[in-house]
């Protein structure tokens, strides 16, 4: 199979030595324990996630040389457990024709003669609108560590879409193989009008592609665009998973950049979908991809973070990170996440309260930390609680609240006091319920993050935090009587 073989390759050498010079000067302190973050400079959204010679591969949008946005490339990095990951040297880099103006948005699929297949979007100039970028979709072909771009690049453009769609907003392809061993992808695009379009297309080899249909259609609903789709079965219903850009807000979506959950049917190659849900409350996440794991677990990643609440970058020396690994299903119509099974073998020390009285505030010995993962019932007591409030990575100064008001049933997450210095969206509130008097929190707090996972993964809550790592209390307070089921296990990384 031919490949890309030119001069311009060296624009790729230049990223690894500059990655694996800067990578030495950050120490792993500096760094989430157990959050991919980016090796240096800046990270956005996941690609190619996948499970190649008995490794997941996870890559992402990558600018080395600045905690900032700048020309993507593909950084790469590895994990035998979902857990802990191992960087490896980046593994694209804009240095051809068809993605000069970046290496975008992408997957990855195992070939039947073993190569792995990236499929991504490149960047170019418009040669039919000098000062406007098209966008098409590239392959590259390598063994795990060195991938080679395709001499075909690229192998769906503008002439592939229907009528009326732009040709500049044609990006995030999702390749899956089918179980006939054909290639299927499925494409975010756009009417010339700003009304997103999932494209399904498909192909026999994965080189030549051919479009099938429309699978989903915005018509205006959610936003404009439609980023990163995914499409994929998932306990008898059809799941699509996408970010569409400009939503408005609403009492059920927060706005802006947002994720969608679509789940229904699939109908001649379309999706009939029969309910909708954000896929995730919080203030950073965005972008999402699946793998399928071979023991039938869908597995899904996301970038920590959101264009419309970007932080500070003055003085890091890495921007981004990706949330843990979660396991999805589908249940009672809606999508449940948790965090990957995996963790639980990083598990060093188990606390557990039963039948704990909070009227005011309360601390627990044993409950402490910023590698915590802690599972909380709440109940009323006597004197049945207006409020609960959890205060996370806390001292005299700072903390993150999570706050649960029961007349309203709304959870509200602030972080205006983890110690940001960046005036974005530090507050959210959603509605949520109990069940049979009960509210159910599963909270993940790593050093710069918490992920909340309400009522056995029912809603889920994603922010990246600031406070000093030395903020490691956790504080339970009430309006009224609460009573609670606590279970705490301290993470530890470090020992394995």
């Amino acid at each position: 199979m031919p490949v890309h073989k030119d001069m311009t390759e060296q624009a790729l050498k230049e990223a690894r030595k500059y990655e694996e010079e800067k990578d030495r000067e950050i120490s792993a302190e500096e760094r989430p324990l157990f959050h991919l973050s980016s090796r240096c400079g800046w990270m956005n959204d996941p690609n190619g996630f996948s499970l190649y010679e008995g490794m997941y591969h996870l890559f992402y949008q990558y600018y080395p040389y600045a905690p900032e946005w700048g020309p993507m490339h593909w950084g790469h990095a590895v994990s035998h457990d979902l857990v802990t990951w191992q960087y490896l040297p980046a593994a694209l880099a804009p240095d051809t024709p068809a993605d000069s103006g970046g290496c975008f948005s992408g997957s990855a699929a195992v070939m039947d003669d073993g190569r792995h297949m990236l499929m991504y979007t490149g960047v170019a100039e418009d040669p039919e609108e000098p000062g406007t970028s098209v966008q098409t979709q590239c392959l590259a072909f390598g063994d795990g560590l060195d991938y080679e771009k395709f001499s075909g690049n690229p192998v769906l453009t503008s002439d592939n879409l229907p009528e009326g769609l732009s040709r500049h907003d044609f990006r995030d392809p999702k390749v899956n193989r089918e179980n006939d061993d054909t290639y299927s992808c499925v494409v975010g695009g756009c009417t010339e009008e700003m009304d997103g379009r999932i494209l399904y297309f498909r192909s026999e080899d994965g080189l030549d592609w051919h479009f099938v249909s429309v699978l989903a259609a915005n018509n205006q609903r959610f936003g404009t665009m439609w980023e990163c789709p995914d499409v994929f079965m998932l306990d008898g219903k059809a799941v699509l998973l996408c970010s569409p850009v400009d939503m408005r807000r609403t009492e059920k979506y927060s706005g802006g950049h947002g994720t969608l959950c679509l789940i229904g049917d699939f109908q001649d190659s379309r999706l009939v979908h029969e309910q909708d849900q954000p896929v995730d409350y919080g203030t950073d996440f965005y972008a999402t991809q699946t793998l399928l794991h071979p023991d039938g677990r869908r597995i899904m990643t996301a970038w920590m973070q959101n264009w419309d609440t970007l932080q500070n970058h003055e003085g890091l020396r890495w921007y981004g990170q990706m949330i843990l690994p979660r396991e999805l299903s589908v249940r009672n119509g809606r999508l449940y996440q948790q965090p990957v099974r995996e963790l639980m073998q990083y598990i060093k020390h188990r606390t557990e309260y039963r039948d704990v009285s909070v009227h005011g505030m309360t601390e627990l010995p044993g409950i402490r930390g910023r590698a915590l993962d802690l599972s909380l019932t709440i109940r009323p007591g006597e004197n049945d609680y207006r409020r609960f409030e959890i205060q996370a990575a806390a001292d005299e100064e700072h903390h993150t609240s999570i706050v649960y008001d029961r007349s309203r049933q709304e959870i509200t997450v602030d972080r205006s006091r983890s110690g940001t210095h960046t005036a974005v969206e530090h507050s959210r509130t959603f509605r949520t319920k109990e069940y049979d008097g009960v509210l159910k929190l599963r909270l993940i707090v790593d050093r710069y993050s918490l992920e909340l996972f309400i009522n056995d993964g029912e809603q889920t809550f994603t922010m990246v935090i600031d406070a000093d790592l030395s903020a490691d209390r956790i504080r339970f307070l009430a309006d009224g009587d609460a009573v609670m089921d606590i279970e705490a296990y301290t993470l530890d990384l470090q020992e394995q």
